[in-house]
Formats: C-alpha cells, sequence, structure tokens
C-alpha cells in the first residue's frame, strides 16, 4: 500500500455552467445516478486516422478542442455503414452548423476535405465529476467551502469536520470514498486526541465502509501495521519525522521518549542509528515490536514499555554500566569478499561496517506536544558525579534534547519562541532564552533552535525546540 501522507482535495478550477454536475441540495443520501448529464456540443470527425495526430495538434495550437479536465478529446464515431471515425470534441461555443462560430483553422480544415463538423452528445457521469465539484452540487449554497482537507493512514480516511458540516457528514464521506479508490473506511473524528486516554487516541464515528482500522502504513520506506483506534499516528508529521533522522548519524544512541509506533525510531534504525525506543502505551511498545522485526533494524532499535520520566533517567544510567554491543553489517554480494569481474580481473569486496553502540546518549526525543515539556525535569542531575566523562575533559558533548510542544499562533512569532523558552527553563531550572539560538547573541553552548513544525489551529502551532542539556542541568545534585 503506497505511503500516506495529508491529502487535500483540490478545488479544481470552476468548470463553465453547461459542464457542471446537476444540483440536488436535498439530497441526503448518495444517489449516484443522479450525476448524469448529457451536453450537446459540436465535433471535428476526420477522415484519415493518419492524420488524428496532426490535427489534434492543429486544432490544440488554435483552442478549438474541448478543454475540460480529466477528459479525453479524441472519440470514435460510428458510420451507419459500420465504418468507424476518429473525432475531436471542440469546444463548447463551436456549432456545428454554425460557420460563425468556426475559427479560421476549422474552416481550412473543413475546406480542405480533412474533417466535417458534426453535433455530439457528451455524455457526463458521475464518475467524471470531482469530489469537491459533486460536494458543491449537494451542499446547501451557502457553504461556499466543502471540507477539503484530511488525513490518510492506511486504507483509512480521517476526518476532523466542523460543526456546520455534521449533518452531512454521511454523504460527504460516502463521495470521499468514491473518489479515493485506496480508501475503504472514512472515519470523523469526534473529540480532541486524548480527551479520553493517555495514549493520545481518540473517540470517532464511522461514516463510511469497512469497520475495519487495521491499517498498513508507509512511511521513510518503512512499513508499520496496527490498529488506527488503539495508537497514536499522524500522517501529517511524516515531514518533520524526515528531518529529525536526518540530524541523526549512523552509530550515535538515540533515546526516544515518546515514541508511538516508531515513526522516529524505526527509519533511524535503518540508518544504522542505535536507538532506545519508548511508549507507555503497551499496545504501541508490541506494534513497535512488531516493527522492528518487519523492517529489520532490530539489532538497532530496542523498544520500551515505561513511563516516559523513569525511561529519561534509566536510559542514560542503564547505557552507562551495560557491556558493549557492536553490530556488523556484511557487505552484500559474495561472502569470500573477492568477485571476479568480466575479463577475469578480481577486485576486493569492500570490508565489513562495524558499529558499536555508545555509552552515552547523544540526542533524547520527546514527541509528546501536550506535555512533553513537563518531563524535562528528569533531566536535572542525569549525569550527577559523572562530570569526568564529558567535555571539557573528554570529547563527549552533552545530548541535544529534541522537545515538542504547543504556543499560541502569534502574529510575531519571536513571542511563541520566549514562551517556550520560559517554559522549558522554568522545567529545567536554568534560563534559556530565544538569544542563545545557533548564531545568536547568547549562550551559544546551548545550540538552541526552535523548528516550526505546523499550524495545529488558527491559535495554535506545533514547535520543536532543540537545545544541548547545560551542565548546570545535567550535574545538578538532586
Amino acid at each position: 500500500m503506497e505511503s500516506s501522507s495529508e491529502r487535500l482535495q483540490q478545488v479544481p478550477r470552476e468548470l463553465p455552467a453547461m459542464f457542471r454536475p446537476p444540483v440536488n441540495r436535498a439530497m441526503r443520501t448518495l444517489d449516484r445516478s443522479f450525476f448524469r448529464k448529457t451536453v450537446p456540443i459540436a465535433a471535428a470527425k476526420i477522415f484519415e486516422i493518419s492524420q488524428v495526430s496532426k490535427i489534434r495538434q492543429e486544432l490544440g495550437k488554435s483552442r478549438d478542442l474541448l478543454a475540460l479536465p480529466r477528459l479525453n478529446t479524441v472519440r470514435d464515431f460510428k458510420e451507419q455503414d459500420g465504418v468507424t471515425h476518429k473525432g475531436l470534441l471542440l469546444r463548447e461555443d463551436v456549432k456545428h452548423d454554425d460557420k460563425s462560430s468556426w475559427s479560421p483553422t476549422i474552416n481550412e480544415l473543413v475546406e480542405k476535405g480533412a474533417v466535417s463538423l458534426s453535433p455530439y452528445d457528451l455524455v457526463l457521469e458521475y464518475d467524471y465529476w470531482s469530489y469537491a465539484e459533486i460536494a458543491h452540487a449537494i451542499l446547501p449554497e451557502e457553504m461556499e467551502e466543502v471540507p477539503q482537507g484530511f488525513t490518510q493512514v492506511g486504507h483509512v480516511l480521517h476526518l476532523n469536520l466542523r460543526e456546520h458540516w455534521l449533518p452531512y457528514r454521511y454523504i460527504i464521506a460516502e463521495i470521499l470514498k468514491d473518489k479515493n479508490p485506496a480508501i475503504r473506511t472514512v472515519i470523523n473524528k469526534t473529540e480532541d486526541v486524548g480527551s479520553h486516554s493517555q495514549f493520545r487516541t481518540f473517540p470517532f464515528e464511522l461514516l463510511a465502509g469497512d469497520n475495519d482500522l487495521n491499517v498498513i502504513q508507509h512511511e521513510q520506506d518503512c512499513e508499520f501495521r496496527f490498529d488506527y483506534s488503539r495508537v497514536y499516528w499522524n500522517s501529517r508529521l511524516e515531514t518533520e519525522h524526515r528531518r529529525l533522522v536526518e540530524k541523526f548519524e549512523p552509530g550515535q544512541m538515540v533515546c526516544d521518549v515518546m515514541a508511538g509506533v516508531g515513526p522516529f525510531a524505526v527509519p533511524a534504525g535503518r540508518k544504522r542509528i542505535f536507538v532506545w525506543a519508548n511508549d507507555l502505551n503497551p499496545y504501541g511498545y508490541e506494534v513497535m515490536q512488531d516493527a522492528t522485526k518487519r523492517n529489520r533494524v532490530q539489532d538497532f532499535v530496542t523498544p520500551f514499555n515505561q513511563d516516559g520520566r523513569e525511561f529519561i533517567r534509566s536510559a542514560a544510567k542503564s547505557l552507562l554500566g551495560a557491556a558493549p554491543v557492536t553490530v556488523t553489517i556484511q557487505p552484500k554480494g559474495r561472502k569470500d569478499r573477492k568477485r571476479k569481474m568480466v575479463g577475469g580481473e578480481e577486485i576486493e569486496q569492500p570490508p565489513a561496517q562495524q558499529y558499536t553502540r555508545p555509552q552515552f546518549v547523544d540526542h533524547y526525543v520527546m514527541n509528546l506536544p501536550a506535555t512533553a515539556i513537563e518531563f524535562l525535569d528528569a533531566f536535572q542531575g542525569l549525569y550527577t558525579g559523572k562530570e569526568e566523562l564529558f567535555t571539557p575533559t573528554t570529547s563527549q558533548p552533552l545530548p541535544m534534547v529534541h522537545v515538542y510542544c504547543f504556543s499560541g499562533h502569534s502574529e510575531n512569532e519571536v513571542d511563541d519562541h520566549k514562551d517556550i523558552c520560559e517554559r522549558i527553563s522554568e522545567r529545567i531550572g536554568f534560563t534559556i532564552t530565544p538569544e542563545d539560538r545557533v548564531g545568536g547573541s547568547g549562550n551559544a553552548a546551548i545550540e538552541l533552535a526552535i523548528h516550526n513544525v505546523r499550524l495545529v489551529s488558527p491559535k495554535k502551532q506545533m514547535f520543536c525546540a532543540s537545545f544541548r542539556l547545560p551542565p548546570e542541568v545535567a550535574f545538578r545534585k538532586v
């Protein structure tokens, strides 16, 4: 199944009135047969089949062809004697029996005997029109917009309809399912994410299709299989998952504190990055175990099922005391490390690659934007008494922390950044300011970066704040 992400049903440029679907604003149960329309137009019948391409090009240049999206202008014309000719559909203002409506190109082709004009009944049906065009013909006229944005997860289409669309939700869902062949199930979120569960699941209602939320989802060349009703997944975050994973280097150690089913962890494992991936949801933990095996990253990714605050501290401590783990990746090809080329020349295969798991965490990822900042107090005293293991005594830096959060969508984004820094500072007991950003005028050692992830609602923005854990926090005696 194809990779899924946020899909947007684009509103097409408005069709000329004669080609729009029939209107029925009283329709509440979808009647596909209602959307059948016959439009009388003109067509240019071509006498020599070898001339079809040439004439089509000429009429295209003169803009005489019917310009409708998703419509093939080449048609068959069967004569009474059984002979079939090819023809081209002409723009709607050309009349077959009115030469004053013909362009110079049409006149010339007719005079040369290359074509003749005839009437043609163009039949348009439900399958021709887009979701937006059908929806506009059904919804009340005062609703100038139709629901456009939705999320696809596997075969499930997830809507988040506003209140004024709810009376039409079932018919909207049926149209969407028809117009998206990969969709078998349409649901609508009825309450906010996490309103009934600490596992970030959400209540929903089935609007159309199969009552089956067991999905197969692809992201970053990885496959995940899960029951969408039991875990958190947001296809709109694929770009963000990719952005952060690209910051990690092969052989590094990442602790994913709120890992979900592994959209950061599993792709990172494919890059040969060591990841300890934790999630509080027992079912999410099971899915992550399956994903590590299914994507063959179990040598690099280890799932955990703990409280996030506990995991932050235990991961750092466990790594320091754990025995070394080395993963060897053999090169593809012959195991004797040599292969013969054409002509008998031998070249040596590249050596096996070895990756040894670090004793220190390079990155902490905290993707729980509603509450992740609250967990930052767990970093206080993370490496108390271990100062000699880090810079400046050694070359080992303290970990980078990537914490996701929400903030108000201010007109001046600097205000949002100040708000985020103040909340982080309060939890870690150390002042971080927007001036500590990379290239800023503040504390360069913090390496602060605040990335704008996406606008969640008109007054709610999602951010990722990344910073180097300050020594004053990591070595604090608590």
